[in-house]
């Protein structure tokens, strides 16, 4: 009877036509295209081909150092959050997926009641914590620990924590669906042939992981670099990113052509640096 009811599901999941296919998909791509695509493009085209618009604008980039060292500043937080994510996110990852009942939900619970708070909410919620008179000074204070505040508020590692913060349970959930899927059998198989723990993990959970790790890592590091909320709010002036620019441009400058050159640019570098990701992380994928 299993296999009477089985079958008829994966026949008619067979009986979908490729122009059927591509008719269920089109609502989604006209979205995207008008939602996302449209824009970049007309951005992007606006700093060439904009009647005030010429080459000046990409030559400002390379022209004015301090363009380049933004970028490299946002690239350099991107590449720090993602390895912090994972050192923190991986661990948590395997917790949930080798727990069960009350205690899986737990952490699940903690993992995902952050993506149910406004970003803006918990970057303010991390100067409330970080300012001159914010619960870590004072408790530092009270405590005898240092003699007057430190000045952990509107400097590049808040950004660094807060982003840590924001973006982890996007690597912990790729990671968690990945380990999920390992059979458990496996790591028992590697037990019984002699492999102790730190072994079979080295040997079997992670290469098999490595899918997981290598989506997490792309998603938080792309989020990373198009971050604005945090930065803006945590690093302050002093620490601008390049989408934090990008936002600068457009709404405090009104200028959309050098904007457009600095959305090409940032897209550019994430494209290159994507495709050099992946293959670096290509071994795990064939694993």
């Amino acid at each position: 009877m299993a296999n009477a009811t089985a079958a008829p599901d994966r026949s008619l999941a067979g009986q979908l036509s490729r122009p059927a296919s591509l008719a269920l998909a089109l609502p989604l791509v006209l979205l995207l295209g008008f939602a996302f695509v449209v824009p970049v493009v007309k951005l992007l085209a606006g700093s060439v081909f904009a009647p005030d618009a010429t080459a000046e604008h990409w030559l400002r980039i390379v022209r004015e150092p301090i363009f380049l060292r933004i970028l490299a500043r946002t690239v350099r937080t991107a590449a720090i959050v993602t390895v912090l994510a994972l050192l923190l996110g991986y661990p948590v990852a395997l917790v949930m997926s080798r727990q069960g009942g009350r205690t899986a939900m737990l952490i699940a619970a903690c993992v995902l009641i952050p993506l149910w708070t406004s970003v803006l909410v918990r970057s303010y919620a991390w100067i409330v914590l970080l300012q001159r008179t914010g619960i870590v000074n004072s408790t530092l204070l009270s405590w005898g620990v240092i003699d007057q505040p430190l000045r952990l508020i509107y400097t590049e590692g808040a950004v660094i924590v807060a982003m840590t913060h924001v973006l982890l349970p996007y690597m912990i959930l790729p990671i968690f669906s990945s380990l999920r899927s390992i059979p458990p059998e496996l790591d028992r198989a590697a037990r019984n042939l002699g492999a102790g723990p730190w072994t079979s993990f080295r040997m079997v959970t992670l290469p098999l992981s490595l899918p997981g790790v290598y989506a997490g890592a792309i998603m938080v590091f792309i989020l990373s670099l198009g971050f604005y909320v945090t930065p803006a709010l945590v690093g302050g002036p002093q620490n601008l990113t390049i989408a934090t620019l990008i936002g600068q441009q457009t709404t405090d400058l009104l200028n959309w052509p050098f904007a457009g050159a600095l959305a090409g640019l940032l897209l550019a570098v994430t494209l290159g640096l994507v495709a050099i990701f992946r293959r670096i992380l290509s071994f795990g994928r064939a694993t």
